[in-house]
């Protein structure tokens, strides 16, 4: 899987981003393309941001056990398949905010670097190796933008 944490590909992973338009339609799924970077945000937002409460003991100990091999895996996403609630985005988002916020993730993910994150302890799945924060990343946005074409 590609480096989410090396400039070409943050670069390449950007370049797509730019590529999108508010008008973009998916192919498949029911997200807006403003929903579906606002969607990938939410990633980072547990990185970065306290916005998103943690999960307890048990929920935690749960995800671990049951969802993370399915995250953090380099086996890609199915089409279609379910998400979080936190992932959850109904409301209608702003296309150039979302955009923005998106891609200073990505060059403040990209900055910080892989020391930065070996590992780190993630929102809802504990230690997470360099390998696991990169297909945790980098795995999803790329299902993401190849469900909108780019």
């Amino acid at each position: 899987m590609k480096s989410i944490f090396t400039k070409e590909v943050t670069k390449e992973v950007i370049d797509r981003i730019e590529n999108l338009s508010a008008t973009t339609q998916p192919n498949w799924g029911k997200m807006s393309v403003a929903q579906m970077l606002a969607h990938c945000c939410v990633s980072y937002e547990m990185v970065y941001t306290d916005k998103h409460p943690k999960p307890n003991a048990f929920a935690k100990f749960m995800l671990k056990a049951i969802v993370k091999k399915f995250v953090v895996s380099d086996k890609p996403y199915a089409k279609n398949g379910r998400t979080a609630a936190q992932f959850l985005i109904t409301e209608e988002k702003d296309f150039k905010h979302e955009k923005s916020r998106l891609i200073h993730f990505l060059n403040q993910t990209q900055e910080l670097g892989t020391s930065y994150f070996d590992g780190k302890e993630s929102h809802s799945f504990g230690k997470l190796t360099i390998e696991e924060w990169n297909n945790l990343f980098y795995k999803h946005i790329d299902h993401h933008l190849t469900q909108f074409g780019v």
